[in-house]
Parts: structure tokens; C-alpha cells; sequence
């Protein structure tokens, strides 16, 4: 049982860093938002040159949304990684915890070694009732 709660604490840490990890890389969208911006400014203010034409504006919208887009996704599963490594300390949400620990499996290498591993700790019998006692009132 002691074991078990070691087990369990260590992948709450390991979630909290891969919540980290997920937070900074959805950051890098914000490239495609800016470029997009950039191809906006250029089409509504520029004044192309003889024999250059200049990019339709419609394309810059397009990496302005894709990349807005991928920003909030990608925080958005930073969040829920790191509540399911709070859920993970606490001993709460066991549910939420395991289908949080299948989608961190698409997330290749970090996410899967850690949801994989997640979902071997979680399957455990007694991992099972440390989650119910938890949860038991009193």
C-alpha cells in the first residue's frame, strides 16, 4: 500500500512536468499567429513593387486562426494534465485521471512513457481502492 502511494506521487510530479512541457511547446503556434498577422499588415498597408505580387490577406487569417487554435489546445491539455496530476496526489477522480492517462499517450515521447505508465499503475487493485477510500466520507 505504501508502495503504491510512492508510485502514485512520483507520477503526479511527472505530470506536473510534462503540464510544464505541454504549456511552453503550445506557445510555438504563436509563430503561425504572428506570421499570419504579418501577412495581414502587409496586404491592407503594403504597396507591392513593379512585377511583385503580395499575399491575399484571406491566407493570412488562416494562419491567424490555425494558430490561435493550436495555442488553446495546447493549453487547454496542459491544464487537464496538470489536474489530473493534482487528482493523481489526491487520490481523487479516478476516472478523469485514466482517460487523462490515454490521451497523453498520442503525445509522443513524454506523454506516452508517462501515460502508459499511468494506466499500469492505475489498473492495479489496490491502486483501485486507495482511490475509493479517498473518496469514502469520514
Amino acid at each position: 500500500m505504501n508502495q503504491d502511494k510512492e508510485h502514485l506521487l512520483l507520477l503526479a510530479i511527472f505530470h506536473y512536468i510534462v503540464a510544464g512541457l505541454a504549456a511552453l511547446f503550445s506557445f510555438f503556434p504563436l509563430l503561425y499567429t504572428t506570421i499570419g498577422a504579418i501577412f495581414i499588415f502587409v496586404a491592407r498597408h503594403g504597396t507591392p513593387k513593379p512585377g511583385e505580387d503580395l499575399p491575399p490577406e484571406f491566407l493570412g487569417w488562416i494562419f491567424v486562426g490555425l494558430g490561435s487554435f493550436l495555442f488553446l489546445l495546447g493549453i487547454a491539455m496542459a491544464i487537464c494534465i496538470l489536474i489530473a496530476g493534482r487528482c493523481l496526489s489526491g487520490r481523487t477522480c479516478y476516472s478523469f485521471a485514466l482517460v487523462m492517462a490515454c490521451v497523453e499517450c498520442l503525445f509522443i515521447p513524454f506523454g506516452t512513457i508517462l501515460g502508459v505508465f499511468t494506466i499500469i499503475a492505475l489498473s492495479r487493485e489496490s491502486v483501485k481502492a486507495l482511490f475509493s477510500t479517498a473518496s469514502a466520507p469520514g
